[in-house]
């Protein structure tokens, strides 16, 4: 991969490039399956260590998904942000190129909380009480 791909598609992309042994980039496949290692199960001890992040990019724009990561196995967010943000670039391109629209619903943060020792989405239950 050249210099300059690698400069557009941030260092983290050239590294991870380097374990998919195609072309050079990684697919968006190949994305969402580093996306779900570094999450891991998202074990916790409190909601003080469970954060969500936008996964994937509708074609109007937001996250395609939500999802509860923790900050127990994660200390930094900026390898996660790293992977999140080549995959919601790599899925806009193909959406671009491909003329894709979406229903244009806007998905909210549901937030996260700590259960049975892991991170997970908040429920409309949750907010409740």
């Amino acid at each position: 991969m050249g210099l300059v791909a690698c400069l557009l598609l941030g260092l983290a992309a050239c590294q991870s490039a380097a374990t998919t042994g195609t072309t050079g980039v990684p697919t968006e496949a190949d994305l969402q399956q580093q996306i779900n290692t570094a999450i891991g199960q998202a074990p916790c001890t409190a909601d003080s260590q469970c954060r969500t992040i936008g996964v994937g990019a509708n074609a109007c724009g937001g996250p395609v998904v939500w999802r509860a990561w923790s900050t127990q196995n994660n200390p930094k967010s900026e390898a996660l942000q790293s992977l999140v943000d080549q995959l919601a670039t790599r899925q806009r391109q193909r959406q671009a190129q491909s003329g894709m629209v979406s229903t244009c619903r806007y998905l909210p943060d549901p937030g996260a909380v700590c259960q049975a020792q892991r991170c997970v989405l908040k429920t409309t239950a949750d907010t409740a009480s």
